[in-house]
């Protein structure tokens, strides 16, 4: 190799190292920099937190009907927002209407293929909410159209 072409191997490889050098110094400044005052680079805003408020609005109940929900009021109806509306909308089960052994027959569906826990003792007290507020409805023709009735003047 010829001396000039040393040299400007010399001198690439010298820039190269103060490049990097320069980039590790800014990297451990920006470390230092971090570690005395976090609170340049990272939000320290506190998470939101649950108030009683907003748990008892969970629970208002106007009309006879749980608001959050839209099930329908009546004893056990906490026990079945808590344990339906953890898999899945309130929806599903207003749009349904089981007798009481249908709603059992949902429930072990549920527990067989869908990861449904063992409800225990509770299990008594949904469904008899389920049987009760979300029973079949007897089904027939729609209800007679009330129409005003008015002459046409020729």
């Amino acid at each position: 190799m010829e001396d000039d072409q040393w040299k400007k191997l010399m001198v690439a490889m010298a820039g190269l190292t103060v490049f990097l050098l320069v980039i590790m110094g800014s990297m451990i400044a920006f470390l230092i920099i971090l570690h005395t005052n976090p609170d340049l680079f990272y939000s320290q805003k506190e998470p939101p937190q649950l108030v009683q408020e907003t748990f008892q609005e969970d629970e208002l109940i106007e009309d006879g009907v749980h608001m959050a929900t839209g099930f329908v009021e009546g004893e056990g109806l906490m026990m079945v927002v808590n344990n339906c509306t953890n898999c899945h909308s309130a929806k599903l089960v207003t749009q349904n209407r089981f007798t009481k052994e249908g709603w059992i027959q949902v429930i072990r569906w549920m527990q067989e293929t869908q990861g449904l826990w063992d409800l225990g003792p509770n299990e008594a007290v949904i469904v008899e909410y389920l049987s009760k507020h979300y029973a079949p409805e007897p089904r027939g023709r729609r209800k007679p159209l009330e129409v005003e009735w008015y002459s046409l003047e020729e």
